[in-house]
């Protein structure tokens, strides 16, 4: 692992980061418990590291049903409390309720649209973009792409779906390919793409 060139935010991290940039960021996913997961933990994000909540992923995966949006948007009052003294989650009442409410409007999607899936990769044409940054420092925080991502969600009810949270959505699910062009995953997860 550590002779293999990654995008610069992915060096010097800790074991966990280091695997989750190898492993799974960037890669196409076409599994709608998976996209529900990332809209779980890339809202709540939000104001915090990717690194504390990469480090409480289990946690969210143990309070939230395995990311089922089907159980999660059953969750009531006593849950949402029940779940705000757990300390395995980033404990913030409003990305809690923001939960429920996205499991809620997620199964809204799948009804309209077949799947979750389907929906959110009609923003990039049914195809990742693939880019060539050869540095970080020239990866947007947000798109046309995530902006227009970002404000059908919100107008359907989601929550915590701002532009730069839904870029990093699209990157982390490889709706857009922005690792950069000399890490060794660049070519790599091109390689998982559908024709």
């Amino acid at each position: 692992m550590k002779n293999k060139t990654r995008c610069a935010w992915a060096e010097d991290q800790f074991e966990e980061y280091i695997t989750y940039h190898d492993e799974e960021w960037g890669v196409p996913v076409h599994d709608d418990r998976k996209h529900f997961e990332f809209l779980i933990l890339e809202g709540a994000q939000a104001g915090l590291s990717w690194a504390t909540v990469l480090k409480k992923r289990e946690g969210y995966r143990q309070s939230f049903a395995n990311f089922d949006p089907e159980i999660v948007a059953t969750f009531d009052e006593d849950k949402v409390q029940e779940l705000l003294q757990f300390k395995g989650i980033i404990r913030n009442k409003l990305k809690v309720r923001g939960a429920v409410t996205n499991a809620q409007k997620f199964l809204e999607v799948q009804k309209e649209f077949g799947s979750f899936d389907a929906y959110i990769w009609s923003f990039v044409g049914g195809k990742p973009i693939v880019n060539s940054w050869k540095s970080m420092s020239e990866v947007p925080a947000t798109s046309p792409e995530s902006d227009a991502l970002s404000k059908d969600l919100k107008n359907r009810g989601f929550k915590f779906v701002g532009s730069t949270i839904m870029y990093a959505h699209m990157q982390a699910c490889g709706l857009v390919n922005d690792h950069t062009v000399d890490c060794f995953r660049y070519k790599e997860v091109q390689g998982f793409y559908q024709d």
